[in-house]
């Protein structure tokens, strides 16, 4: 029988911004961003940790931006799950040159080159310590890429939706901007809703709510921080 990992999270949901992907750029796919990002996940899958990973596609294509600009809302959320499945692609091929064990799959069936999103098979993956990156959002035009990660952290039964930023965690504004920002290492689901903190949408955080899985927000920029968080360091933001 295989023991607990020397971690405070045994299984847990990465969710990345396609940003993050894009490193100084600002856009496209950054190969040293990527490689910085999956030298990281390596060093905590090699403490036992079971790691899903889903990917924001805003590198490529926003699709909500898109619509407000005249673009039909369906398409335009379509092509932001399509910009998902190329960075799951990027990914996988970095992750797969550090020696992990990868699969991709996707809600937006694409059989080619990803596999079918089906819980069972996910869990399967992941209880075969093997990395998973769930693309193409949650299939459905009109829900962003964090509802994406509340609801496949809820399906596959996350201990934690640990969500990358490039801040230290959560502000009561923007820090980038405002000075006078005042930082919060802990907050409850509902101080998230009730002072409208721009951390994940509502149905998001309402669902990790529903699901008691809590989210700890932290910055990816640092090395390490990854870690840190998962051995239950407080580098971050807890909401719970």
């Amino acid at each position: 029988m295989d023991s607990d990992p020397p971690t405070a999270y045994r299984r847990i949901l990465l969710k990345l911004s396609g940003e993050a992907l894009a490193g100084s750029n600002g856009y496209g796919i950054d190969p040293e961003a990527i490689t910085s990002i999956c030298l990281q996940i390596k060093e905590i899958s090699e403490l036992g940790v079971e790691i899903a990973l889903v990917l924001g596609g805003g590198n490529i294509f926003r699709g909500f931006a898109a619509s407000r600009s005249g673009m039909n809302r369906t398409d335009a959320d379509y092509m932001g799950m399509l910009a998902t499945v190329i960075n799951a692609m990027a990914m996988k091929d970095r992750l797969l040159n550090i020696d992990l064990d990868v699969r991709v799959m996707s809600a937006v069936t694409i059989d080619a080159f990803t596999e079918k999103y089906v819980i069972r098979k996910a869990k399967h993956h992941l209880d075969k310590k093997r990395l998973v990156i769930l693309a193409g959002g949650t299939g459905n035009p009109f829900f962003s890429t964090d509802t994406a990660a509340a609801l496949r952290a809820s399906e596959i039964g996350a201990d934690v939706l640990l969500k990358a930023t490039k801040v230290d965690g959560v502000y009561s504004k923007d820090p980038m901007e405002n000075d006078d920002a005042k930082f919060y290492s802990e907050l409850s689901y509902m101080d998230v809703v009730k002072q409208d903190l721009k951390v994940m949408d509502l149905t998001s955080i309402t669902m990790c709510k529903e699901n008691k899985i809590p989210v700890f927000v932290f910055n990816m920029n640092v090395a390490g921080n990854l870690k840190k968080a998962v051995m239950g360091e407080k580098v971050g933001t807890i909401i719970s």
